[in-house]
């Protein structure tokens, strides 16, 4: 019976030591948690402290400095502004450098310029000379170079054709262009077909990429377009372009052509009157010219006979005058 009891109460001994060791465990572990804990409080502490102040606590270079000079240049630009609007309701002079010296020359050159024409329109009227001045010396001096560059090549292709040799200070004859062959085969065309003297000149334009270009005069225009879409060898059924010019001395239409099984392409130009622009309508010919002949009609005051529907596409009914014109006035100079 005693060894029974010593049993029992060893066994009870074991499982109160058992029970001891996993308290004994479970403080370690929960030792080990709080020491963890403290590592990690004490990493993220030393993290905190190294990273940047707040923007509110941030130095004064940490500003964007590309802002500031924004906000300033704009704050100045408006004082400058206020500068300027109050000595204009005061009455008094901007001060200097408020006043846009670009926009004051721009209109002081227009205003001259507006004299100069009057003045030359008033002189033409009455039958004397233009005061000095008045003439565009810069457009004279173009028209003066290109017409000795074009003496000096027709000396020197006279020169060329006779066998002999070019005059002194004749520019050698330039390079034949590789359209020349597609610009002799049309004039060529309209020279036999139409008339002999349908055309006032025919040259290529190296400026625009060598292209064709035929000057017909107004008489024959009608018979001519018939010929360049209809002839198998021309054959330019598409109309890509038309556009109305001002040369002062009188009006032009350009008609652009292409061919477009081979791509060739010519340019048409026809010249009108300026005190009476009449041209023959191209629209029978291109249905394409319908809108572009009605808009040279509205702002240069080209007149197209033949025209199914001529009339303003652009300004009212009642608009006075043709505003591409370079003698257009406006009744309001602010419109």
């Amino acid at each position: 019976m005693s060894e029974e009891k010593d049993e029992g109460q060893k066994a009870e001994e074991i499982k109160a030591e058992e029970i001891k060791a996993e308290e004994i465990k479970a403080e370690e572990i929960k030792a080990e948690e709080i020491k963890t804990e403290e590592i990690k409080a004490e990493v993220e502490a030393k993290a905190a402290a190294e990273l940047p102040q707040s923007p509110a606590e941030a130095p004064a270079t940490a500003v964007d400095a590309e802002r500031e000079a924004k906000l300033k240049a704009a704050a100045e630009a408006r004082a400058a502004r206020a500068a300027a609007k109050e000595p204009a309701n005061a009455g008094g002079a901007a001060p200097e450098g408020a006043v846009d010296a670009e926009r004051e020359a721009k209109l002081k050159a227009a205003a001259e310029a507006r004299a100069a024409r009057a003045a030359a329109k008033e002189a033409a009227n009455a039958g004397g000379a233009a005061p000095e001045g008045a003439v565009d010396a810069e457009r004279e001096a173009k028209l003066k170079a290109a017409a000795e560059a074009r003496a000096a090549r027709a000396a020197a292709k006279e020169a060329a054709n006779a066998g002999g040799a070019a005059p002194e200070g004749a520019e050698p004859p330039p390079e034949p262009s590789p359209k020349q062959p597609e610009l002799d085969a049309a004039a060529k065309l309209i020279r036999s077909l139409v008339h002999e003297e349908a055309l006032e000149d025919a040259y290529i334009n190296e400026m625009s990429r060598h292209m064709p270009t035929i000057i017909v005069k107004n008489e024959h225009w009608a018979a001519t377009a018939e010929l360049l879409k209809r002839h198998e060898e021309l054959h330019f059924t598409y109309l890509r372009n038309v556009s109305g010019v001002d040369y002062e001395t009188h009006l032009e239409v350009v008609y652009h052509l292409v061919h477009l099984e081979s791509r060739r392409e010519l340019a048409v130009k026809v010249k009108a009157d300026r005190s009476d622009p009449v041209i023959a309508s191209a629209t029978p010919v291109w249905a394409t010219a319908n809108w572009n002949e009605r808009e040279i009609y509205d702002l240069l005051g080209v007149t197209f006979p033949g025209h199914p529907d001529l009339r303003r596409i652009m300004m009212s009914d009642d608009w006075v005058g043709h505003p591409l014109r370079k003698d257009y006035e406006p009744l309001d100079s602010e419109v």
